[in-house]
C-alpha cells in the first residue's frame, strides 16, 4: 500500500512538470487559427509598428495582423522565389544578423532575408533609393574606366626656313660676270638651272693646258718607253682633275676635248631647287671665290619655332608630334614633329623655344608667318570618370558608387587632371565600378536629408507595451472665474 502511494506521487509530480513545459512552449510559440506559428503582429497600414501580441494599433486603430513563420525559411533554406537564404539582417542595422526570421530586439525592426545571389551588404553611410525614384530624379550611371588620356598644350609659332635646306652659290675661280640669267630676288630655280656666266683667264689657261696634255698623250702613245707614256697620261689626268675641282662639268670638259677649243665663258648652275632669297650677282661684276652670289632657300619643308611655358616643357620631348593650324581656319591642319628644344629659358617671358619640322604642301606657310601649334601629350593609363560624377565642395570631392539593389555609397576621392568632359581619379575608386554620372546634386541632397532624419532621434514604440497616452483633461466651465496667478511674497524663499 505504501509502495502504491509513492508511485502515485511520482506520477503526479511528473505530470505537473510536463504541464508547465507545455504551457511555457505554448506561450513562446503561439499559433494562429490554422496552426501556423506567429512571429509577431503588424499594423497593415503602418508596417513600422510591430507587436508580439494581438491587439489594435494605437495610432490609427487598425487591427494588428499576424506574420507567420512559414512565410520565410531559416538560413540555409530556399525561399519562395527559389533563391537560397544566407541569413537575416536588420535593414537599418546591417551588423545585426540572425539565422531565423523575426525582429531585432534592440530596434524592433523586421529582419529581412539576405540571399546568396544578392548584392553584398552595403557599407555604413550608403543610402537606398528605389529604381522608380532614381528614374524620377534622372539618375544615370557610368563605369569607371582605365584609359590613357591625352592632353593638349597650345602655343603660337613662327614660321622660318629650314637652315639645312639653304644653298649658297659661289664660284671657285676669279673672273668677271658676263651674263645673268636669274636677275631678281624671289625667283624660283630648279637644281641644275643656269644662273650666270663668268669669264676667267685662269679657267681659260687651264683649258689650254688640258688640250696640250691631250696632244702630248696622243704623241707618246706609240713611244717604246713605258715611262714616257705613263708621264703623259699623268699630265693629262692632272689637267682634267684641275678643271673638275673648279666645278667645270664633265660635259663641258668633253666639249673642249672634242672641239679642241676652250670655252670662253663658264656657266654656273643652281646647286639646289628653291627660291632666291638673296641676290648679289650683277653683269660686269668682278667675282672671287669668297663672293656669295645667290642664296637659294627650299621651302618645301620648313621650321616652326613655338614658345612653350616652362611649366609644360617637361611634357614635350624631341620626336613628339604636334598639329599646326592657321588662324583663318580655311586650310586643314598640318602635322609636325619636334626636332629641337632650346636648353635656356627666356628670363622675361619664362618660355622656351621649341622647334618643329613640318612639310609645306602648296607652300602655304611662308617665313615669318604666325601659326597655331597644338602638342598632343599622351599620358599614362589612369582611372577616369565623367566630370559631372564628381561633387566638388571645395575641400573635398565626392562620388556616389552604385552598390546594386538601389544602394548608393558616397565615397570621397582624390581628383587628378581633367581631360575635356572626363576627370582622372587618383584614389578612391577601382576599375569596373559604377558611379552616378547625372543627378549627383539631387542624390547628395537626398543623402543629407536621410542623414538628418536618422539623427533626429524620433521616438519608437515599445513592442508589446501600450503607448503613453495622457488622460483627457476635463474641459473648464466658462462661467467659472480664472484663477489668479500667485504673486511671490518679497523675501520668501523660492521653490523652483
Amino acid at each position: 500500500m505504501k509502495l502504491l502511494k509513492i508511485l502515485f506521487g511520482l506520477v503526479l509530480l511528473g505530470a505537473t512538470f510536463a504541464g508547465g513545459y507545455v504551457v511555457r512552449a505554448t506561450r513562446h510559440t503561439s499559433s494562429g487559427p490554422s496552426g501556423r506559428r506567429v512571429l509577431y503582429y503588424v499594423d497593415p497600414m503602418h508596417p513600422a509598428y510591430k507587436s508580439d501580441k494581438p491587439g489594435v494599433s494605437p495610432d490609427c486603430g487598425m487591427t494588428l495582423e499576424p506574420v507567420y513563420a512559414d512565410e520565410a525559411g531559416p538560413a540555409g533554406t530556399v525561399g519562395r522565389a527559389g533563391r537560397a537564404i544566407l541569413y537575416y539582417q536588420d535593414p537599418h542595422d546591417p551588423k545585426y544578423h540572425a539565422d531565423k526570421p523575426g525582429l531585432n530586439p534592440e530596434t524592433g525592426n523586421t529582419l529581412e532575408p539576405v540571399y546568396a545571389d544578392a548584392t553584398p551588404t552595403p557599407t555604413p553611410g550608403a543610402i537606398k533609393i528605389s529604381p522608380e525614384r532614381q528614374q524620377l530624379i534622372g539618375v544615370k550611371f557610368a563605369a569607371v574606366e582605365l584609359d590613357g588620356q591625352t592632353r593638349s598644350i597650345r602655343s603660337v609659332g613662327k614660321v622660318t626656313y629650314d637652315e639645312t635646306r639653304v644653298a649658297h652659290v659661289h664660284t671657285r675661280i676669279e673672273g668677271w660676270i658676263e651674263n645673268v640669267f636669274v636677275d631678281f630676288t624671289g625667283d624660283f630655280v630648279t637644281q641644275g638651272q643656269p644662273m650666270l656666266t663668268i669669264y676667267s683667264p685662269e679657267m681659260l689657261a687651264s683649258q689650254q693646258e688640258l688640250l696640250l696634255a691631250a696632244r702630248a698623250r696622243d704623241l707618246m702613245r706609240n713611244n717604246p718607253l713605258a715611262s714616257a707614256t705613263e708621264h703623259s697620261d699623268s699630265l693629262f689626268e692632272a689637267a682634267r682633275r684641275r678643271l673638275e675641282l673648279w666645278q667645270l662639268k664633265d660635259e663641258q670638259i668633253d666639249q673642249v676635248l672634242k672641239t679642241g677649243q676652250p670655252i670662253h665663258s663658264v656657266t654656273v648652275f643652281a646647286p639646289a631647287s628653291g627660291f632666291v632669297s638673296e641676290r648679289k650677282a650683277f653683269p660686269n661684276q668682278k667675282v672671287t671665290p669668297d663672293s656669295d652670289l645667290y642664296t637659294i632657300t627650299d621651302l618645301s619643308r620648313i621650321w616652326i619655332v613655338a614658345d612653350v611655358f616652362e611649366s609644360d616643357i617637361t611634357s614635350i620631348r624631341v620626336g613628339a608630334s604636334a598639329y599646326v593650324s592657321f588662324s583663318t581656319g580655311n586650310a586643314p591642319p598640318l602635322s609636325a614633329k619636334v626636332n629641337y628644344v632650346q636648353p635656356q629659358v627666356d628670363p622675361i617671358t619664362r618660355t622656351l623655344k621649341v622647334r618643329l619640322d613640318a612639310n609645306n604642301p602648296g607652300l602655304r606657310m611662308k617665313p615669318d608667318m604666325f601659326v597655331n601649334v597644338e602638342f598632343g601629350i599622351a599620358g599614362a593609363k589612369q582611372l577616369v570618370v565623367p566630370a559631372e560624377a564628381v561633387l566638388d565642395t571645395g575641400d573635398r570631392q565626392t562620388v556616389f558608387v552604385d552598390l546594386g539593389d538601389g544602394y548608393l555609397e558616397p565615397r570621397q576621392v582624390v581628383v587628378g587632371d581633367r581631360f575635356g568632359e572626363r576627370v582622372a581619379i587618383t584614389r578612391g575608386l577601382s576599375a569596373g565600378e559604377r558611379v552616378v554620372s547625372s543627378g549627383t546634386f539631387l542624390i547628395d541632397s537626398e543623402s543629407q536629408l536621410k542623414a538628418a532624419a536618422s539623427g533626429m532621434g524620433a521616438p519608437q514604440h515599445q513592442h508589446g507595451a501600450a503607448p503613453d497616452v495622457k488622460p483627457p483633461q476635463k474641459p473648464m466651465d466658462p462661467s467659472m472665474p480664472m484663477p489668479e496667478p500667485k504673486t511671490p511674497t518679497p523675501g520668501a524663499p523660492r521653490h523652483d
